[in-house]
């Protein structure tokens, strides 16, 4: 079965979204089991998308910092600091990040190709 339209979705992307929203929800369940402060999580939830300001220095810059910033390993690094060092706030700002990232691939918000904004590696959104 081919895919001829860009309102189909396909397996392999659904299995994608999939794994985004369950990022996502062990993110939040982990950082409620991880004792910080729901304000926080709120307030830097979105904090990862300034990355975007990259794109003023052009597409290939954007995209740059952009997929830096979404992709999961600084996270994971940030959050063997966090647990190695016993610091749960370092861990609940690992796990805010992990929740953003899931969110955005939940979504259908990849990382980006250096040609265009909306070319990501789910999908041209």
């Amino acid at each position: 079965m081919s895919m001829t339209t860009s309102h189909r979705i396909s397996l392999p992307r659904l299995l994608l979204h999939l794994e985004g929203a369950a990022i996502l929800g062990l993110a939040i369940f982990l950082y409620a089991k991880n004792g910080e402060s729901w304000w926080w999580f709120l307030l830097l939830l979105l904090a990862p998308d300034l990355s975007m300001i990259g794109y003023a220095a052009g597409t290939k810059t954007g995209a740059l910092a952009y997929n830096l910033v979404h992709s999961y390993v600084a996270p994971v690094i940030i959050a063997v600091i966090g647990v190695q060092a016993g610091e749960p706030l370092i861990v609940g700002i690992s796990l805010i990040w992990f929740a953003h990232i899931g969110l955005d691939r939940m979504l259908g918000y990849g990382l980006k190709y250096p040609t265009d904004f909306k070319d990501t590696h789910l999908a041209h959104v």
